[in-house]
């Protein structure tokens, strides 16, 4: 099926897994809802999916839905009225040494060093350190998925790269990593940042950045870019920083 001829989301399967030990929260269980992985899905039912909440994980398209539990919450930043604050400003001058291009997500030796680097570095032995060349080629795009690669250099060193996936109105977030060496430079912060001027570069709409929890710092940092909307099951809100 070609994405001119999308078949209605209602037409895809899905399935929910059993309860498993959450990632974010040690006193909860989570649950996940998947899109079928046999289902010929197409970057138009993704893009439409992701305006339901949905993300990307390798070739996988899923959504928190957990019983007891609401608290991943999928947010969405619009870009033309994004105003960074005192604190990213003040990053995005320490990074003004660093410049970023757009490649295509195509395996890449220097990219794949830079991966298992900072796999080893701030991963290793918490049970995301598999670091073999097709686990990261399935994290950095999907058969049926527009998928790029924002590649950023200082000067001619690659310091860091953030994976997006491109819809017609936006960009997804998927995965940033980098060079354990520059930590004291926030670049994860920066990472956001550029996204964010690459959507605009491009006049899209959205920077989807996943799920926001509030009582994980792992994913509470999400709200400090704002204005900020967040999808409540049913449309998206605008969510209002405490």
């Amino acid at each position: 099926m070609s994405d001119d001829e999308v078949a209605p989301l209602d037409e895809i399967g899905f399935s929910v897994t059993p309860a498993h030990e959450c990632s974010y929260l040690d006193d909860r269980e989570a649950i996940t809802l998947f899109v079928d992985p046999n289902y010929p899905i197409v970057m138009k039912q993704y893009s439409e999916l992701a305006k339901l909440g949905f993300r990307r994980s390798g070739s996988h398209i899923y959504r928190p839905h957990c019983t007891d539990c609401g608290l991943c919450i999928p947010v969405r930043v619009p870009v033309d009225e994004f105003k960074p604050n005192r604190s990213q400003r003040r990053n995005k001058a320490l990074n003004k040494d660093i410049t970023f291009n757009v490649t295509d997500a195509e395996f890449n030796n220097e990219h794949y060093a830079l991966y298992r680097k900072y796999m080893k570095g701030r991963h290793a032995g918490g049970g995301m350190d598999n670091d073999e060349p097709d686990s990261y080629e399935t994290l950095i795009s999907a058969d049926w998925s527009l998928s790029k690669l924002l590649e950023f250099r200082l000067k001619d060193k690659l310091v860091m790269i953030a994976v997006i996936d491109c819809f017609d109105d936006g960009i997804s977030a998927v995965y940033t990593f980098f060079d354990p060496e520059y930590s004291n430079r926030g670049l994860g912060v920066f990472g956001i940042l550029s996204e964010i001027q690459y959507a605009q570069s491009l006049k899209l709409y959205w920077l989807y950045l996943g799920y926001w929890n509030p009582k994980t710092n792992k994913m509470s940092y999400k709200s400090n870019y704002q204005p900020m909307e967040f999808f409540d099951g049913q449309e998206w809100q605008w969510l209002k920083k405490s």
